[in-house]
């Protein structure tokens, strides 16, 4: 089955979405597309990754993880019984949603040289901290996320957590998971020889001239009207 995913390599949900199908062993192409260029057809919203399919195409990184787990059941991307399975899923959802999101809302900051104002700063310290002590509870990290397995959820957390620390080391000067326990990078030393990851960093580091450059176009003023 041919598959296509787009978007660009310095995305953390473009990359969450290409471990799944670099360890699902699909077949599949990448196309660069950034936001302001994506279709609406494809991604209502404009964002990336979305993935196309002989059937059609799919948004949302979780969609595209699940997706493929469903199709590639022997890769193993989630456990075959249903409640551990769920657990993984779980564990996707305070990655994505109680932690990555949240942080997200520091990146014209943290990122791109903007400016958030202290309650901002405050009520996302606040959330955020809420999110990882939730995760924190959650996670086995035996030595994976979800366990003695490679699973989905680890696709989430290797994509996710650098930035999240970044972040909280830009804003707060702190790191808001090493505070809760976290060890990331013994956990990100998992993969260091992991073929699928390591190509995916490779990509990233890769991509960061170009994505630098794209940022840098969208941000500047519009060229003056013609004669």
């Amino acid at each position: 089955m041919a598959l296509t995913l787009f978007g660009f390599s310095s995305s953390n949900y473009y990359n969450k979405a290409k471990l799944a199908l670099l360890v699902s062993g699909a077949d599949f192409t990448e196309t660069v597309v950034y936001p302001g260029d994506t279709s609406r057809d494809a991604s209502p919203l404009k964002k990336v990754p979305y993935l196309q399919t002989e059937q059609g195409a799919l948004c949302e990184s979780q969609v595209i993880v699940d997706y493929l787990a469903q199709t590639y059941p022997q890769a193993g991307i989630y456990p075959a019984d249903a409640f551990e399975a769920a657990k993984v899923k779980e564990l996707c959802t305070f990655l994505d949603v109680h932690m990555e999101l949240v942080a997200r809302r520091l990146h014209p900051e943290a990122l791109w040289g903007g400016k958030q104002s202290d309650a901002m700063k405050e009520a996302t310290k606040k959330d955020l901290v809420k999110g990882i002590r939730g995760f924190k509870s959650l996670a086995k990290f035996s030595p994976y996320v979800a366990g003695d397995t490679l699973t989905a959820a680890d696709f989430a957390a290797w994509a996710h957590l650098p930035l999240i620390r970044m972040v909280c080391k830009r804003i707060w000067n702190e790191d808001l998971l090493e505070a809760e326990g976290i060890d990331l990078r013994a956990y990100t030393a998992l993969f260091a020889q992991h073929p699928a990851f390591t190509k995916v960093a490779a990509d990233a580091k890769a991509d960061g001239a170009a994505f630098a450059a794209y940022v840098k176009k969208m941000s500047a003023p519009p060229a003056p009207a013609g004669a």
